[in-house]
């Protein structure tokens, strides 16, 4: 996503529509409301969006990584859409997320877990707004996109490593579909 100059709002983040369809989107909004979600858990507190992981998971309450349950195969098409529009290999994207953002859920600041590498989400529902922010001296350089329903968006480079984001609280249902590579770190982990 550009400014009015051609300029990125953020270095290393890409922005794209309609990477599904109308009839898509409410089939994974479906897919996503079956797949047993539960309540996101940080540090023995409860958060009010609901959450499902496949590929890895990263235990927030005692800080390990580890394998998780394979992707399932309904996620393999938009695996390969989020894959082409990031410029990798849908192998690449061993790691799958899914958000329901109930009225007033959000996500506070954060960089994801250094265990993954490039984050490529998909954005259903509602319209939600992207925040960015990069701590400076004397404060933050803050940025916003507005990601709308059946985007996708892509963090890489500085975006995904120098800038926080996250998602303002919304008084809409809202879904998420986020896939991640493994960073070196990560592939280290897994190696054993």
């Amino acid at each position: 996503m550009a400014d009015l100059f051609g300029e990125p709002i953020v270095p290393g983040l890409a922005y794209g529509e309609e990477v599904v369809t109308a009839e898509e989107e409410a089939d994974l909004i479906a897919a996503i409301d079956d797949c047993g979600l539960a309540p996101f858990r940080f540090q023995g507190f409860l958060g009010k969006r609901l959450t499902r992981t496949f590929g890895w998971s990263y235990d927030f309450d005692k800080g390990g990584f580890a394998p998780a349950q394979p992707l399932p195969g309904w996620l393999s098409p938009l695996r390969r859409r989020a894959a082409r529009f990031a410029g990798l290999e849908p192998d690449d994207l061993v790691h799958a997320l899914l958000i329901r953002y109930d009225p007033g859920a959000g996500i506070g600041w954060h960089r994801d877990r250094p265990q993954f590498g490039e984050v490529i989400g998909v954005s259903l529902g509602q319209p939600a707004t992207l925040r960015f922010r990069r701590r400076r001296p004397d404060g933050f350089d803050r940025r916003s996109l507005l990601l709308r329903p059946r985007s996708v968006y892509h963090l890489h480079g500085e975006a995904r490593w120098t800038w926080e984001h996250g998602i303002a609280p919304m008084p809409a249902t809202r879904w998420s579909i986020t896939f991640r590579s493994l960073s070196e770190k990560g592939l280290l982990h897994a190696r054993g």
